[in-house]
């Protein structure tokens, strides 16, 4: 299933495209651009350009944003956060209960007279 964002964007996608390729019929096959004065081929061909690098990036987001997945609902996120939390301080409470009976069973060690040294 598309969410609402994959959607706008392939509509994004296929708009920028086709208004690509019809500017670029309408101005190279529909007019003979041999017959263009030199003035006219000045301009035209530098704005050709720049729309159709406009369109070119439209379409670059618009596919975008149709191939990423959606994101995560924030319930879900915020749920998973409490999760670690939870078990984060379980964890640090485990440690620490695991630490004290550790230092508590570990000996002294002896102290030696000086008879023995």
């Amino acid at each position: 299933m598309v969410s609402k964002d994959q959607a706008i964007g392939g509509i994004i996608f296929a708009a920028c495209l086709i208004i690509g390729v019809l500017y670029t019929l309408g101005l190279f096959y529909f007019e003979n651009p041999l017959n263009w004065g030199l003035a006219f081929k000045l301009i035209a061909i530098p704005v050709f350009i720049a729309f159709i690098a406009v369109m070119a990036i439209g379409a670059w987001i618009g596919w975008t944003m149709a191939t990423t997945p959606p994101p995560k609902p924030i319930e879900e996120i915020t749920k998973e956060l409490e999760e670690k939390k939870e078990e984060t301080t379980e964890t640090k409470e485990a440690e620490k209960t695991e630490t004290t009976t550790e230092l508590k069973e570990e000996k002294k060690p002896e102290k030696r007279t000086r008879k023995e040294k």
